[in-house]
């Protein structure tokens, strides 16, 4: 992989979005919710994880690890066209498109400051990245592509490895308490397929098909066990000053 290649597609494919969880109990839904065997499992963890409010990395929630989730917030997001995209949302109103089952998918932004104001169904998970990135193929630029030699998934999963080592600066809090660890929570998709809209060309990805192609991630990923009904607060941050990219994003956030 080259250099200038990766360079190429940073600015148009790094973003970011991030939920955090406090050990404040209150957090936690008070409502009785079904529980899957691997969910009932983490009770025993919980009591030495100082971040007690998200899954560890090693959970599998509703039978999905964080890898398979990752790669599933990924086909949500990019089906969504530009003008209601929620990675590029300024205010939140597009964050409930296409939003169905168990855990329900945060975004972050292309960049920048923003505020959202959200509302999601209690009993929900919650799942966000931090920080992340899509490298995907096959893109316009012949060059972009697998050497001689290596797999399109070693060349997709190195190639989004290589931007998401610069990453830093990642800082969370929920209710203006600090989540500790974040480095333990980088997850690497591995190879999937996704359909893209192909709208998105326009504002994000060039090499978005509008067909079903191959994509891998890399980033900084959560799971939030579902918030007590009310209001919560989140604020996240995070960048790559190598390529002067960096976010800044205030979540106000309705358990309902």
């Amino acid at each position: 992989m080259q250099k200038n290649q990766i360079m190429k597609k940073n600015t148009l494919l790094l973003l970011g979005a991030a939920l955090i969880a406090t050990m404040v109990s209150g957090l936690i839904s008070c409502q009785k919710e079904n529980k899957t065997e691997a969910d009932t499992a983490l009770a025993a963890e919980d009591r030495s994880n100082p971040n007690s409010a998200v899954y560890p990395p090693t959970a599998h929630v509703n039978g999905k690890s964080y890898s398979e989730w990752t790669a599933d917030w990924w086909r949500w997001a990019a089906g969504i066209p530009c003008a209601t995209n929620p990675i590029g949302d300024p205010t939140g109103a597009n964050a409930g498109i296409n939003q169905s089952g168990p855990v329900y998918f945060l975004a972050g932004t292309f960049g920048g400051a923003v505020t959202r104001n959200v509302t999601i169904p209690h009993g929900k998970k919650i799942l966000f990245p931090i920080i992340n990135l899509l490298m995907d193929h096959p893109c316009p630029d012949p060059n972009f592509g697998p050497a001689p030699g290596q797999s399109l998934e070693e060349f997709l999963t190195e190639s989004a490895a290589e931007l998401v080592d610069l990453a830093g600066g990642l800082e969370v809090t929920l209710d203006g308490v600090a989540l500790n660890n974040e480095e333990n929570y980088r997850f690497p998709s591995g190879l999937f397929y996704f359909t893209g809209n192909p709208d998105l060309t326009n504002c994000f990805d060039p090499c978005i098909t509008g067909e079903e192609q191959a994509g891998a991630s890399d980033g900084y990923w959560m799971i939030l066990k579902p918030l007590s009904r009310g209001q919560h607060t989140l604020h996240f941050q995070a960048g790559v000053p190598a390529f002067g990219f960096s976010l800044d994003v205030t979540y106000n956030i309705t358990i309902q």
